[in-house]
Formats: structure tokens, C-alpha cells, sequence
């Protein structure tokens, strides 16, 4: 696994060494990125179950400013801290050990707006809605926030069907087992 383009191309990312994390391919991830490259901006990214790190860093690599990688298994921020040293600016990288619920609060109380939002939770574990739904009542989504999905069939038709209103789907993706949901919220009026 390397990261794809950007300041940080071709640079090789360590993986978590488990059965329960599934790194994206760098197939997905070139054609995740080339769908968003035309809403790209220089904000800040979540990537909420962040497993190696790898689609925050290649964010980062590709321009926003700083990325928030959240996970909570210890294996997991090891390899995410390796990651983020590997890139020669890891100051661009705020790592939290914490279930996503809970980095989310945090993230609230801190007042942050995020442009770019990652989803790629382990299939098992797939409440993408649910994970919009709390985003949204804490105010943690910038105003036109893009909001990047990873699931498996399951979870492709549970967010489509569970999706909550403000938001329109940009592009709907199928790799394999791998299915991309990209969507943005919509802009309020007034």
C-alpha cells in the first residue's frame, strides 16, 4: 500500500496487522480521489475509522491541511503514528485513540468544521447514517463538506436507504466487494 499522488507519491504505508482491518487498494483510493479532485480545498479531513491511516495521509499528501485519524484499537494508532512520522509532517496529523462516537463529541466541544469526511468502518460495523446524523447535530460539517463512503454491499444499501436529508449523492462506485458512496452537503439558503 503506498500513497497514490500528491507531495507524499509513491511513499510505502504500513498496514495493521489484523484480520478485522481492511486496507483500501490503491485502486479504490486512485479512483476515490479522482472523483473528489474537483472539490478538493485546503481544509481539514476526517477520517473516522482510519485503520492505517492511508486515506487521511493521502489527503493530506494531496493538499488539505491537517487530518484527523481516529481509531480506537491500539494496533491500529501504532501503525497510523508510523504512517504520519513517515510522511516528514506529522504535524499535519491530529491521531485519537477513541470510538468514533466519543472522538466526535471531542471533536464538537473543539469546535471544528470538517471539508472532507472518510467513512471506512469495518463491514461489520458499518453506521455510516448514524455517524452523518451525529455530524450534522454537532455541527462538525463545513458548509459544502464532502463526505467519502467505503462499504460492502450491506452497508451501500443501508446509508443509500438511511441517507439523511441535506445531502446529494455525486457518485456511486463499485470495485468488487468494495462499494464508494461520495456525497455533499447541501448548501443552506439565506
Amino acid at each position: 500500500m503506498r500513497v497514490v499522488a500528491g507531495k507524499n507519491r509513491g511513499m510505502r504505508l504500513k498496514m495493521v496487522a489484523s484480520k478485522l482491518t481492511r486496507p483500501t487498494t490503491d485502486k479504490v483510493k486512485e479512483a476515490l480521489f479522482s472523483i473528489i479532485t474537483p472539490y478538493i480545498k485546503a481544509g481539514l479531513v476526517l477520517d473516522l475509522y482510519a485503520g492505517s491511516g492511508a486515506l487521511g495521509i493521502e489527503a493530506v499528501s494531496r493538499g488539505y491541511a491537517k487530518a484527523y485519524l481516529v481509531d480506537h484499537a491500539r494496533p491500529a494508532i501504532e501503525v497510523i503514528r508510523a504512517n504520519a512520522a513517515a510522511t516528514k509532517n506529522p504535524q499535519a496529523f491530529e491521531i485519537m485513540k477513541l470510538p468514533a462516537s466519543q472522538a466526535l463529541t471531542k471533536m464538537a466541544e473543539e469546535g471544528l468544521k470538517f471539508d472532507l469526511l472518510v467513512f471506512d468502518p469495518p463491514y461489520a460495523k458499518q453506521h455510516i447514517a448514524n455517524d452523518v446524523v451525529q455530524l450534522q447535530d454537532d455541527g462538525l460539517l463545513a458548509e459544502d463538506a464532502l463526505l467519502v463512503a467505503e462499504t460492502d454491499e450491506h452497508g451501500f444499501r443501508s446509508l443509500n436507504d438511511n441517507l439523511p436529508t441535506g445531502f446529494t449523492v455525486l457518485a456511486q462506485k463499485n470495485y468488487g466487494m468494495t462499494y464508494l458512496t461520495i456525497f455533499k452537503k447541501d448548501k443552506v439558503n439565506g
